[in-house]
């Protein structure tokens, strides 16, 4: 079942780029629910069968770095739990080939390569998981000032 955007947009990003894995990996299984088809088909539509993501994810993704953006400017224990994060977010964004990605890209790209070393059962370094938690809270932060304001209007 989809996640709702409004209800934690983090997870909704997370869960999008989840089934473009999915589906990708497992085409033949695009048919096996109605969102899933759903899902299959934009894809399609996108050209983004081999790599990238969906508009929707790009675009709820757009919404979450111009919230992060108003926070910095407003809300000064926000800003310091990103200045908390950013040397790890920066360590990971140097290893990409998009070192100049946001914060807020960088922490979910962390998030979401953390479920796959999961999903493999790897273990994760005590390092890691101090930053897991860090970038956890801020995307938490982040998806509840989102579900109690309308950033659409």
């Amino acid at each position: 079942m989809m996640r709702s955007k409004k209800d934690n947009i983090a997870e909704y990003i997370l869960y999008l780029w989840q089934m473009e894995d999915y589906l990708r990996a497992f085409p033949q299984q695009a048919d096996t629910t109605a969102e899933l088809h759903e899902l299959n088909d934009m894809m399609h539509r996108e050209g983004i069968m081999e790599g990238g993501h969906l508009a929707l994810a790009q675009n709820a993704l757009a919404e979450l770095i111009d919230l992060h953006t108003t926070l910095l400017d407003e809300d000064a224990m926000y800003r310091a739990a990103i200045i908390r994060l950013q040397p790890s977010l920066n360590l990971l964004k140097a290893k990409t080939d998009r070192p100049t990605m946001s914060d807020i890209e960088a922490s979910l790209i962390l998030l979401y390569q953390i479920i796959l070393l999961r999903l493999q059962k790897k273990a994760i370094s005590p390092e890691t998981a101090s930053v897991q938690q860090q970038a956890t809270q801020v995307l938490q932060f982040l998806s509840r000032i989102y579900r109690d304001i309308d950033i659409s209007k």
